[in-house]
């Protein structure tokens, strides 16, 4: 009976110990940093252009099971701060048209106003804000984007500055995805 009972007590620490190795604890990913940059060259023979850069930088939120527009996660109808933490930040060393507003080289905050008819791309002047230090005051203007619905949700929070293979001056599109959800407007460099 004492073997039995040893046998007994040694089967279920083994399924203890086993049941305690297959029940990994969860941690949440941080968000992270991410950057995009572009580089332009201005087409031959147009004068009064210099070469320049785009930089985005921007917090990488992640949706860790969650979905957008529910518990406060990038609500409908309020500024959101495109990103996660500190503000996102474009700089340019160029002239720019986006979306059809005029953004003189310099440094800037991006937000966004989500809505269920439509999100905004909003331009700021204010830079160096953390999280929703927003202040339509300093708003150089808005910018309304395309909405494309994904069939493969993004995980992270992931900006793009596609240029375009077209000839003529630098130009493309602004893409930024997350969850099921694709927005997009137009950019180029602004011509003298």
């Amino acid at each position: 009976m004492h073997r039995s009972m040893i046998a007994v007590a040694t089967l279920a620490l083994a399924g203890l110990a086993n049941a305690q190795q297959a029940a990994p604890t969860l941690q949440a990913a941080p968000s992270t940093r991410a950057t995009v940059v572009v580089s332009l060259t201005p087409p031959r023979g147009v004068q009064g252009l210099a070469p320049g850069r785009i930089v985005i930088d921007y917090g990488q939120p992640h949706l860790r099971g969650r979905k957008l527009h529910t518990g406060g996660l990038v609500a409908l109808d309020s500024i959101w701060r495109l990103g996660a933490n500190e503000a996102t930040s474009l700089q340019t060393d160029v002239d720019l048209v986006i979306g059809g507003l005029t953004v003189p080289k310099g440094k800037y905050s991006l937000f966004a106003l989500p809505s269920s008819t439509g999100w905004k791309l909003i331009i700021n002047r204010n830079t160096g804000q953390w999280g929703t230090q927003y202040s339509a005051e300093h708003d150089l203007g808005r910018v309304d984007l395309r909405k494309r619905a994904l069939a493969t949700p993004t995980e992270a929070f992931s900006m793009w500055l596609v240029p375009s293979s077209q000839p003529g001056v630098a130009r493309g599109e602004l893409r930024f995805a997350w969850g099921e959800v694709e927005l997009t407007t137009d950019w180029a460099m602004k011509a003298p």
